[in-house]
């Protein structure tokens, strides 16, 4: 048979099997890996701004009064001010490289100057002497710290650390640890910045460390161990049919005084190094059969991903020009535990919803069709303000159940014109039940659905089904496939080859750039309604958007 038949590459589609977390490859871009570093301070102070000091739970990890203390990292005050309840008279020293977070914990009611010094610092560049004296400090507590920072800049960390301690002074550290589950689970999704290594969903990066490397890190800077091991828990949410392994490293390292051993013992951790096995029934407090145990989620079922609030769902308010919805969506920060990653609320949906609200001819008395919606639908629900008729649909029932509510409580969605449907692409049954509700779309959208090299071709294969054989007058009115998204397992000429081969044409795009054949700049003129001159105003610098017809 032709390879390049249309009966070949149906027979392709249907012998595809689309995979959520595809293959790793080489990981993100050197672009990105600057990026990251260079913004890390304002990645986090994005995070402080969301979560203020609800994320975090208070830490109670200390058994044993010390007298002064330097809480580093010390985020909204979680390790902090649970120690001062317990040892009122102990002088704490805070520090943060995020000003929100040390805002955070000034503004606390249980802040005072003169039990606690809070103040900025970014260990990694500046001197920690010239806010405290050398050789000071009798405990550092490192808490989730250093696996935030550069692996290449941790020793710099170390070194600073190292100038206020008093001889035979501590560090008691807790982090993540490799073979975590998150780990593995970022290792699916292409965020390695380098060996052990990511990127968050929300910029934010972690490092995991092993036991060796911990070792090896502490003895190279003049500190003795004292105390090294894993803890392990495994968590099992039954709902969703998951077994998480969690997987953290802690231990008690000495700075040795004129490099002899150091001669205390000391066991400051409550929690000690043996594994769990915790049984979740989704709510943040579990159950065994003989007692109740409470699982901290700030280090437990999601952490990695931050943003994990008691519940995994999120109610959020959009507002796209005079539009405004209310939509339950997973926490973004959450979706490392999810099936579907038709659950959260991506940036090119909102972009796209901007631009239908701001451009209302677009879908004006059009038949919509909208592949993979997911739970939000915001662009399906933004389209019934003036199109005739649209079609939401997604391959994920979970996203369809949810998308189904957040259709009915959103009163000013013109709920008679939109249609819920359950389309997996390529999947000709599905397809022949959408063409039952319309025989052919004049514009159909998709946002983020070329994340996934091995959905591509069933993606322009379902297109092609279903896009209206109309033709208009005038290049603006002939049925379009818009495609929005930021590239990233698929780079954009698959893209444009897979269009090719199912028919379709690239005619404009944005960011614009030169298109050979007979570009108009339809998509462009679209944003000369919308101030876009202030890049923080989009949800993503990376955004762009594909505009196709029929060849």
């Amino acid at each position: 048979m032709d390879s390049n038949s249309p009966e070949y590459m149906e027979q392709q589609v249907a012998s595809t099997k689309i995979q959520i977390y595809p293959t790793p490859n080489s990981g993100i871009s050197s672009f990105w890996k600057e990026k990251y570093e260079r913004d890390a301070k304002k990645y986090w102070d994005v995070f402080y701004k969301r979560h203020q000091d609800k994320f975090f739970k208070d830490r109670h990890y200390l058994d044993k009064e010390w007298g002064r203390y330097l809480a580093v990292g010390c985020g909204a005050g979680n390790t902090i001010f649970p120690l001062r309840a317990t040892y009122p008279d102990v002088f704490i020293h805070a520090c943060d490289f995020s000003q929100r977070a040390v805002s955070l914990v000034k503004s606390h009611k249980e802040y005072t100057e003169t039990f606690i010094n809070a103040f900025v610092c970014d260990l990694t560049s500046d001197n920690l002497s010239e806010q405290i004296l050398p050789a000071s400090v009798d405990i550092v507590t490192m808490i989730f710290v250093l696996s935030a920072v550069s692996p290449e800049k941790i020793s710099s960390v170390m070194q600073n650390i190292r100038k206020i301690l008093k001889p035979n002074g501590l560090v008691l550290f807790r982090d993540y640890a490799t073979g975590d589950l998150a780990q593995e689970r970022f290792i699916c999704k292409d965020q390695k910045i380098s060996e052990n290594f990511y990127v968050r969903g929300d910029g934010t990066r972690a490092f995991y460390f092993s036991e060796e490397y911990l070792r090896k890190l502490f003895e190279e800077t003049g500190f003795g161990t004292e105390e090294i091991g894993l803890c392990c828990k495994q968590v099992e949410n039954r709902s969703q049919e998951l077994i998480m392994n969690r997987r953290w490293i802690q231990g008690v390292f000495c700075l040795r005084a004129d490099n002899n051993e150091c001669g205390v013992k000391p066991i400051l951790f409550k929690e000690s190094f043996h594994t769990k096995s915790i049984e979740n029934e989704v709510s943040v407090r579990v159950s065994t059969e003989t007692s109740p145990v409470e699982v901290d989620i700030s280090e437990g079922v999601a952490m990695d991903m931050f943003g994990v609030s008691p519940s995994e769902n999120e109610d959020m308010d959009v507002s796209f020009g005079n539009l405004n919805f209310k939509i339950n969506v997973v926490s973004k920060e959450y979706q490392h535990t999810c099936k579907s990653t038709g659950l959260m609320l991506w940036e090119s949906a909102q972009l796209m919803a901007s631009v239908l609200a701001e451009n209302p001819s677009i879908t004006a008395e059009k038949r919509v069709l909208e592949l993979g919606c997911g739970c939000a639908g915001i662009c399906s629900m933004v389209a019934t303000h003036n199109a005739h008729v649209v079609v939401g649909t997604d391959g994920d029932p979970r996203s369809l159940k949810l998308l189904a509510k957040n259709v009915a409580k959103n009163p000013s969605t013109r709920s008679n014109k939109l249609l819920v449907r359950t389309l997996v692409w390529g999947n000709d049954e599905h397809i022949d039940a959408i063409k039952k509700v319309n025989e052919g779309f004049d514009v159909i959208l998709g946002t983020d659905v070329t994340y996934c090299c091995e959905a591509v071709m069933p993606l322009f294969a379902t297109a092609q089904k279903l896009i209206s054989c109309d033709t208009a007058v005038g290049e603006a009115s002939e049925p379009a496939l818009i495609l929005c998204h930021i590239l990233r397992r698929v780079d954009e000429p698959s893209i444009l080859s897979a269009a090719s081969q199912y028919g379709f044409k690239l005619v404009d795009r944005w960011p614009s750039v030169e298109i050979p054949s007979h570009s108009k700049s339809i998509v462009s003129s679209w944003f000369n309604k919308m101030d876009l001159r202030d890049k923080d105003k989009l949800p993503s610098t990376a955004l762009s958007i594909l505009y196709f017809q029929r060849a």
